[in-house]
Parts: C-alpha cells; sequence; structure tokens
C-alpha cells in the first residue's frame, strides 16, 4: 500500500512538474520512460497525459501489440503497448505487481491521435545537460527514432518522437 501511495505522489510531482514547465518554458525537454527493460524518451511537446492503470478492454483480430481500448476521462483511447510495438513482439500481460508500476502516456490532443502508449515505468524528466553523450540513429532503425542518447551513468536511451510515430502506416493499421 506503501508503494502505491509513493507511485502516486511521484505521479503528482511530475505532472505539476509538466504543467510548470509547459507555462513558464522552463525547460525539461523529454519525458523519460522505461519499456521492455529499455530507455525511451519522448519530446515534452509531443507528450499528453500520464494515466495510471486501468482496464482495458482488449479487441479481437487486431495485431499483437494493441492492447485494446480504455476509457480515460470519458474518451475511449486505443493501448499500444511501446515495446511489443518496436520489438514486432506480442504484448507481454501484465501481472499485478507490474500494472502497479504501468503508466499510459496518451500523446499530445494536437496529433488528434486517440491513443496511448503503455509503458513499463516513468523514469522523470530530462534536460540535455543530464547526457553526455549522443549519436545518430542507425540507418535500419524506423523513421519515428532520434538520437541515442547515453546520461552520465552511461544508460542509454533512444529519442522516440511521438509525430513521427502517430503517422506510420503500421502504427495507425491495427487490423490483424
Amino acid at each position: 500500500m506503501a508503494n502505491r501511495q509513493a507511485l502516486r505522489e511521484l505521479q503528482t510531482r511530475l505532472a505539476e512538474r509538466l504543467q510548470l514547465a509547459r507555462t513558464q518554458g522552463v525547460s525539461p525537454l523529454w519525458l523519460a520512460v522505461e519499456a521492455g527493460r529499455k530507455n525511451y524518451l519522448f519530446p515534452l511537446e509531443q507528450s499528453g497525459e500520464i494515466f495510471p492503470w486501468v482496464s482495458i478492454q482488449s479487441v479481437s483480430y487486431t495485431q499483437p501489440w494493441f492492447v485494446g481500448v480504455a476509457n480515460l476521462r470519458g474518451g475511449l483511447f486505443g493501448v499500444v503497448d511501446l515495446a511489443s510495438f518496436i520489438d514486432g513482439q506480442a504484448a507481454v500481460p501484465r501481472n499485478e505487481f507490474a500494472s502497479s508500476e504501468t503508466r499510459l502516456v496518451s500523446l499530445n490532443a494536437a496529433m488528434q491521435v486517440n491513443c496511448v502508449l503503455m509503458i513499463d515505468k516513468l523514469a522523470g524528466l530530462r534536460k540535455q545537460d543530464a547526457f553526455v553523450d549522443f549519436s545518430e540513429k542507425p540507418p535500419d532503425a524506423p523513421a519515428f527514432f532520434g538520437h541515442r542518447y547515453i546520461d552520465v551513468n552511461g544508460a542509454s536511451w533512444q529519442e522516440i518522437n511521438l509525430q513521427l510515430l502517430a503517422q506510420q502506416a503500421h502504427f495507425l493499421a491495427i487490423a490483424a
């Protein structure tokens, strides 16, 4: 129970910091997340609201990475398992403990795509100065991949351009 309260407090602090950054123009550049044991960076201006795990209604005859649909604040959103989409694998079912840390990150409303990305864990906000090195994406990487960054601890972070992701034909074609 204490873990759940701590997670709620972290989410509240992140939401407050996101709102402060958007209104004051103070610049965390990315929302850092973990999905499938990999680290990803979502551009802050392309990210939307962060939701806790909710009940998801599965949908038949869809791609294996499409988890289903969820009712979030009265709107119906498609739920995509980010790690499964990137790896081309079926979504991994979550147990109760894993679901407690799982979050749903919506795309910015300006993109007009009712979709949330299911991630395993929030890792906070990151600014450019949190990284010591970067490299271009490999030539065979998906079009929506941006730079790969290395933080001061040596961890690798892959930037994902959410706008380009939302425009991918493969991402939009959820039918199996």
